[in-house]
């Protein structure tokens, strides 16, 4: 089997995967995105694993080992990440991004909320009211 095959198999399903990081605004889809962008380089670890050990004819296979430490990995990722999906699910109501990126910056659009007195003239209350 030649190298060409699995890298450009690799290639197109990284680029799937950042397509789906970069177009989707729902926080589930954005982690099974980046799982496919994993797989992918898992996808040529094991290849170019094969690759190199039928060239120097050794049998280590580092690459098959670094992938089981990438797949451990990005399972710890998404139990991590889907927890935390699910917790701002529950909090917020909703799992799109653009909102959860409008309340991590405050509530006010002006800036972070500081703690003014209640009093103040007429034009500041119409300037707070508009």
């Amino acid at each position: 089997m030649h190298l060409a095959y699995p890298a450009v198999l690799s290639a197109l399903l990284f680029c799937t995967g950042l397509y789906g990081v970069l177009a989707r605004r729902n926080a589930i889809l954005v982690l099974m995105s980046v799982e496919l962008m994993l797989n992918a380089v898992n996808l040529n670890l094991v290849a170019f694993d094969v690759w190199l050990s039928k060239a120097a004819e050794e049998t280590l296979h580092s690459g098959q080992a670094l992938t089981l430490f990438t797949i451990a990995i990005a399972a710890a990722e998404i139990g991590i990440g889907l927890a935390i999906v699910l917790a701002v699910h529950r909090n917020r109501g909703t799992a799109d991004i653009d909102r959860l990126r409008d309340t991590a910056e405050g509530h006010e659009p002006d800036g972070p909320h500081t703690d003014t007195p209640a009093t103040g003239t007429a034009a500041e209350k119409a300037e707070a009211t508009a």
